[in-house]
């Protein structure tokens, strides 16, 4: 039996239009007039989206399930309107550098799954030559840090290292995606005090645009794929133009803290802010929201990396874990800055869909079209919240957006036609799936 679902604006392809969307068994059967008889009809003041994606998550679970876990983290996603996320090889432990590990993380996420899941994997020194392995195994990539990750398990590639591993990627088409940060430019030491401004000035621009023009050099001699992560600094993104207009195989992504968070704004001591590479100034923010306006940046996404609040709080800049909760007010923070900022919401969207679909390899996502599966929001575009972190899903009561008034809520999110987020309730079901890369495509 059909489920219909109306709304009187639907983002269908790159405009809101009115509609109902016809679901079968999960997936979108037609796309038909707009019907105030259909078995859900938002109000006015909503829209319906294409569930976002999310393609850089950290779960954290085996291992470190104490700083977040499947299970309130996929229902922090369902909350904030994501029903996809890939999640990142590390914090957990064993970290997702082999088959064995793979396996590992898959048994933890039976039956606590909110929302679908996809795995990335790791390249680390130790695995370099085996990465084919991990990839028939179902991982959609390969993360590596070109600076100490902050895990011992999870050890930096150096240039050699890196030239070897996209080679490697090349000969079976493989991405690598890269934390750009190049050591040479970073202190040697961990306690910097509780000053934002001198944590900011620990990790420069420079070591970023280094880093960067590193990656692109590599990807351009051995014409693999190569992805930059958390782009935080906005005068890397000539470099970033440049190679994509000479055909560098190269995509970028950035976060909403970067979009929507100053430094000048920054409490001393407040370790929710921190992250590698770290927010930065006003003018640096206008230039990344240039990037998102051009086309330079390819997806915006959360870097939800959480930990537990002892890490987190500590006073010192230097030693308090990096790393934001993110992945429930994404939405909200992007488009109350866009809003701010005069842009049109629906010229972003893809950013937080397909965009991020695609560097992943995840086809047929974050779109309402026939033949896709039936993952939707309800999203109500002007209503105001304020942040309150401890009424969010994550494990720990920590957001950089605390306080702060957001335009923006999500209401109800989707999964495959089921409702599985409606604001006020808890998350209970856990019909998530997941998507694991065969040769040819992602099983979804």
């Amino acid at each position: 039996m059909s489920t219909r679902i109306a709304a009187r604006r639907v983002f269908l392809g790159d405009a809101f239009a009115p509609a109902t969307v016809v679901i079968d068994d999960g997936v979108v059967s037609s796309l038909e007039a707009f019907d105030v008889g259909a078995d859900t009809v938002l109000p006015a003041d909503a829209v319906l989206l294409p569930g976002l994606v999310d393609s850089h998550v950290h779960l954290d679970e085996p291992g470190r399930t104490e700083w977040e876990g499947f299970a309130t983290g996929t229902a922090a996603a369902a909350a904030g309107g994501v029903t996809t996320v890939v999640d990142m090889p590390l914090n957990s432990v064993p970290v997702t550098t082999s088959v064995d590990a793979l396996e590992a993380k898959r048994a933890a996420s039976r039956g606590k799954l909110a929302v679908d899941v996809a795995y990335w994997g790791g390249a680390v020194p130790e695995n370099l030559g085996s990465l084919r392995e991990l990839a028939d195994a179902g991982v959609v990539g390969f993360k590596c840090f070109l600076s100490p990750s902050g895990i011992d398990e999870f050890g930096h590639l150096d240039a050699d290292q890196l030239e070897r591993c996209l080679e490697e990627l090349a000969a079976f088409d493989g991405l690598l995606i890269v934390h750009a940060e190049d050591p040479a430019h970073l202190p040697a030491h961990d306690a910097l005090g509780p000053r934002y401004r001198d944590f900011e000035a620990s990790r420069p621009p420079l070591s970023e645009r280094a880093a960067i023009e590193r990656v692109i050099a590599a990807a351009r001699r051995t014409g693999a794929r190569a992805h930059i992560v958390h782009v935080s600094d906005g005068g890397s993104l000539d470099l970033v133009r440049a190679a994509k207009a000479e055909g560098v195989r190269l995509t970028i992504e950035t976060c909403p803290h970067y979009l929507t968070l100053d430094a000048a704004e920054v409490p001393d001591g407040a370790g929710a802010f921190k992250c590698c590479p770290p927010i930065r100034g006003g003018d640096n923010r206008d230039l990344l929201w240039a990037g998102v306006i051009d086309g330079t940046v390819d997806a915006i996404v959360s870097d939800h990396s959480p930990a537990t609040v002892e890490l987190k709080t500590n006073p010192d800049f230097g030693l308090a874990w990096g790393g934001i909760a993110g992945l429930q007010t994404g939405l909200s923070a992007i488009h109350s800055t866009a809003r701010e900022r005069g842009l049109a919401f629906e010229t972003l969207l893809p950013l937080l869909t397909t965009g991020p679909a695609k560097i992943a390899g995840l086809t047929g996502l974050g779109v309402i079209e026939v033949g896709a599966p039936a993952h939707l929001v309800a999203f109500a575009p002007d209503e105001q919240v304020v942040v309150d972190a401890a009424g969010l899903e994550y494990r720990h009561p920590l957001s950089p957006w605390h306080g702060k008034t957001l335009t923006g809520a999500v209401r109800e999110t989707w999964l495959r036609g089921r409702s599985v987020y409606r604001r006020g309730a808890p998350v209970t079901d856990r019909e998530g799936r997941e998507l694991l890369r065969t040769a040819a495509t992602v099983e979804v």
